[in-house]
Order: C-alpha cells, then sequence, then structure tokens
C-alpha cells in the first residue's frame, strides 16, 4: 500500500508522488484530493471516492491511497506502507508569511476538541514557540485571539494552493477574519 499526499491545493504533489500515482492501478481518495490529481491518474486505474475510512487498512496491497495536504500532518499517514509526502499546508503558510518554522509547534485542532488546542496553542507560544494549528470550519479564531497575549501576530492562511488562496495577518487584539471553511492559522511568528 501506498500513501500519497497530494499536496494542499492545486501544483502541491511532488514529483516522487506523480510518478507513483501515474503506475497506480487501484487509488482510493476524499473527492477533492481525486480532484487534485485527477491529471496524473491513468484511465485503466480503478478510483473509489473512500467514503468508509476505516475500512482503509483492509485494502489491497497494491492500493494507493490519496491523502490531502502531508499524510503525515493530520492526514492518512498513520496507515501502514510507503508514505510519499506532499506539500503540506503548514509549508505553504510559513512560505506564503516568508518566515522559518524551525520552532513551530504543531497543534491539531480538526475535528478535535477546540479549547484543549487553544490551551495547546497558548502553552507553545508561553514557551517561546511559533504555532501552526490545523483548523475546521468550526473553529474560532476569535476565540483563539482572546486566549493570547495582546501583541502575539496571528496569520489566517485559506484555500492554501488554489487560485483564490488568501492570507490574512493581525494581532490577538485585532485577528484577522476567516472567509473560507478550509483554512489554517498561524500564530507567534
Amino acid at each position: 500500500m501506498k500513501i500519497i499526499g497530494v499536496g494542499c491545493g492545486d501544483g502541491m504533489l511532488t514529483k516522487e508522488g506523480e510518478t507513483a500515482l501515474t503506475a497506480a492501478r487501484f487509488i482510493y481518495g476524499s473527492e477533492r484530493a481525486i480532484e487534485l490529481v485527477r491529471s496524473f491518474i491513468s484511465k485503466d486505474a480503478v478510483v473509489v471516492e473512500i467514503t468508509d475510512y476505516k475500512a482503509l487498512r483492509t485494502l489491497p496491497e497494491d492500493a494507493v491511497i490519496l491523502s490531502t495536504g502531508d499524510p503525515l500532518m493530520a492526514g492518512l499517514g498513520y496507515l501502514p506502507g510507503e508514505v510519499i509526502p506532499g506539500i503540506s499546508s503548514m509549508q505553504t503558510a510559513f512560505a506564503r508569511l516568508h518566515t522559518s518554522w524551525t520552532n513551530v509547534a504543531v497543534v491539531n485542532a480538526h475535528g478535535k476538541n477546540h479549547a484543549d488546542a487553544i490551551s495547546h496553542a497558548v502553552s507553545d507560544i508561553a514557551a517561546g514557540h511559533s504555532v501552526f494549528l490545523i483548523a475546521d470550519p468550526d473553529f474560532s479564531v476569535e476565540e483563539l485571539a482572546k486566549a493570547m497575549p495582546a501583541a502575539v501576530k496571528i496569520a489566517v492562511c485559506e484555500d492554501l494552493g488554489y487560485q483564490n488562496e488568501r492570507v490574512a495577518e493581525g494581532t490577538a487584539v485585532t485577528p484577522p477574519k476567516v472567509l473560507s471553511r478550509l483554512f489554517c492559522v498561524v500564530c507567534g511568528y
């Protein structure tokens, strides 16, 4: 089994991923992941949209599973098999902000307890780290900002890798507004 990171948006699939994908015969992925790489999928390949993520562990050894972003960043990299990384939203966000991510703490709030994620982010900022927060559509940047010291910089990075990509910056006092359902947050950079 191979788990291929398709990247966080269009054009974020690596050459290694492209090569593995063009040779794949059985491909499984979300609708968004499939659409991002459709041009690299052989017309002879069997493509199946994932509807039951629990069943992924039962796929045949020659299956290829598409994971948005990088499979090891809140993706499907927990599955057995070879992992081929993609360009993650974290890499892209820090590049767009033109800032280093060598001292970053990653906080996953996607489908998780948001209060716990905010608490972790506040602790990481207090420890001197910048924070990359993986959000879901219900995550409140306003609640995060209320918990942060006033001077902490906050960026909302939306639709990274897509034509409507947007990066908005502010502080804990004036946090950027979220306009998309697909976003991540960078704090303390």
